[in-house]
């Protein structure tokens, strides 16, 4: 077999594996509360680790957090990405239950291979945070997006903070660091919402705190309560120093 007959079979087969991954759905509340647990995980393990962590600056300043466990990646020479997760926004009286959200993406390029990808996305303020409510979105285009800073002490580029709505990080094989996400399209997972709240709510009306959290979204928002009040803490400690 030549290399082109090779470079096609392998083609193929890629794209056969990515149109059953992708095409993969939740079926039931349990497969959106493993969504929820997974992407806890992603936080707390991201967030255990002081010198590779989301700045403590960025993530006490977060208007919203979202998370995407395991966003397939795969590149045969168009690569693309597809993910699932779940989105929360700080409200007047906390942080709000979580929104269902998937995430797609191409990017142009010689490459061929795949591989699963931790996904965080940091919203920085105000008007990115209405682009999230807006139920989708494109980063860079609808909302400006930045890779993120890495270290619990580091800062955010006064150019970065300016500028940048959404901060985005991945981590892959055990390396966590900020990623450029132009062109990614935020999208609210209307199925999986209908699992988790028994009906279908309004991306908006989730995020700003106007149902209260499902059972099963414990873990998600206790992660990231420690994660913004404690980086509060912690920054505000710094300041004082």
């Amino acid at each position: 077999m030549n290399s082109t007959k090779r470079l096609l079979a392998l083609a193929t087969m890629a794209l056969a594996f990515a149109s059953l991954v992708w095409a993969a759905d939740d079926k039931d509340e349990a497969d959106i509360n493993k969504r929820i647990d997974a992407s806890a995980n992603v936080l707390n393990e991201i967030m255990a680790t002081p010198d590779k962590a989301i700045p403590d600056g960025i993530m006490s300043d977060a208007r919203c957090i979202a998370v995407v466990p395991s966003m397939i990646k795969i590149a045969i020479g168009i690569g693309g990405n597809h993910g699932k997760g779940v989105a929360t926004c700080r409200t007047a009286n906390g942080w709000s239950a979580p929104a269902p959200i998937t995430i797609t993406g191409g990017s142009w390029g010689l490459q061929l291979g795949g591989q699963a990808v931790d996904l965080v996305m940091v919203v920085t303020n105000d008007q990115g945070m209405q682009h999230l409510l807006s139920s989708k979105f494109k980063l860079g285009a609808d909302a400006s997006a930045a890779a993120g800073p890495v270290g619990r002490d580091a800062t955010a580029g006064t150019d970065v903070k300016m500028r940048a709505e959404v901060l985005t990080y991945s981590r892959t094989r055990g390396l966590f660091a900020g990623i450029d996400l132009s062109g990614a399209v935020i999208n609210q997972d209307k199925d999986s919402t209908q699992l988790l709240y028994g009906k279908m709510v309004p991306f908006e009306t989730i995020l700003n705190g106007k149902v209260a959290p499902p059972n099963g979204s414990d873990s998600f928002l206790a992660a990231v309560r420690k994660y913004s009040s404690q980086s509060k803490d912690q920054a505000a400690n710094t300041e004082q120093k």
